[in-house]
């Protein structure tokens, strides 16, 4: 189930608020002793994640299917990077962060229990049986927690003011509705800045070296249009000089001949420079999602800011209509730009 992003929260008794968490999308089904876990991009995440597998196996229900976000929390609040952390080869170290930082599991859909087929029904009759599931087999373990739901909108508007708390803004979903998969239908998400999950095409080396050698100057961004072609969007140079040649290592190892089908970097324009036209390009394998202030003719404006990287996406799901959503009014955008 997608999200479609507005710039208001909808008003009518139509409409079930939620918190956005800031984790990592995960449809958690077991099947008796099966357990799967799946990301928004179709991510295996129970190698990353096997103390939430773990605590799965141990509910006492034997079959459902949950809808919900893997969050990591610490003192200071929910963790991004910690969650990143976890998207490592090393099962040794995948084991250890297990054990030092463990995620849990907020659940705030069921599509599934004990064999009966609860996606066709309205989210109405869904989140009275999620919290009878929740209450009836979530005390057992620490691991998961349901996540919060108001009808109330001023109280949904409070959360879009704290941020802070763990989620980056709030949800909004439609209760007469079915589990809508793969359609933005039936969900709406609020947020307090605009931001975009791009694929990395390629990269320009910096004007100066660092040390001895040619490091990233800037990374350039890719989207995808409605017939699969991937278009050069913006860049982003926002890059920690002690990130650079980690970067540059990764990026020249996945250096290719040609990666952007559709509208490509360096093309005719009043700003090009002979160097606008000195790329790398890089397939497009890497997703990272950027912060942007203005949108001009399909393309950032000016340059992005980095918020993360996102191996759990996949890059076919970096699309351009990422770049018709608004900003909630209320708190200026952190891309400093």
């Amino acid at each position: 189930m997608e999200a479609e992003s507005v710039a208001e929260l909808p008003r009518g008794a139509q409409w079930q608020y939620e918190p956005k968490w800031d984790g990592f999308r995960c449809l958690l089904m077991r099947d008796g002793d099966s357990i799967r876990m799946q990301s928004k991009g179709g991510r295996d995440l129970v190698r990353y994640f096997p103390e939430v597998a773990s605590a799965a196996s141990g509910l006492s229900a034997k079959s459902f299917v949950l809808d919900g976000e893997l969050i990591i929390r610490r003192d200071e609040g929910d963790a991004f990077d910690a969650l990143l952390q976890r998207i490592h080869p090393a099962a040794s170290r995948v084991k250890r962060l297990a054990a030092e930082t463990p995620a849990r599991f907020m659940a705030f859909d069921l599509l599934q229990s004990a064999g009966t087929d609860l996606a066709s029904l309205p989210l109405a009759k869904r989140r009275p049986a999620l919290e009878k599931f929740a209450q009836r087999y979530f005390k057992t373990s620490d691991t998961f927690a349901l996540s919060p739901e108001t009808r109330n909108h001023a109280e949904a508007r409070a959360w879009l003011q704290r941020v802070a708390d763990g989620h980056d803004g709030v949800i909004a979903k439609r209760l007469d509705l079915a589990y809508c998969s793969g359609t933005r239908e039936g969900m709406q998400k609020i947020k307090l800045l605009r931001s975009a999950d791009c694929v990395v095409g390629g990269f320009r080396y910096a004007e100066k070296k660092q040390g001895r050698r040619k490091v990233i100057g800037s990374l350039l961004l890719g989207l995808y249009d409605a017939s699969g072609l991937l278009h050069h969007v913006g860049f982003t140079s926002a890059i920690k000089a002690s990130d650079r040649p980690g970067l540059t290592d990764k990026f020249e190892k996945i250096a290719c001949e040609s990666s952007f089908t559709g509208k490509a970097p360096g093309g005719p324009s009043r700003w090009s420079t002979k160097r606008s036209a000195e790329w790398q390009p890089v397939r497009p394998v890497r997703v990272v999602e950027v912060c942007y202030d203005h949108v001009s003719g399909d393309r950032f404006r000016h340059g992005t800011k980095i918020l993360r990287w996102r191996p759990d996406k996949k890059p076919s799901q970096c699309r351009m209509d990422q770049l018709r959503q608004k900003r909630a009014a209320g708190r200026a955008s952190p891309a400093g730009t």
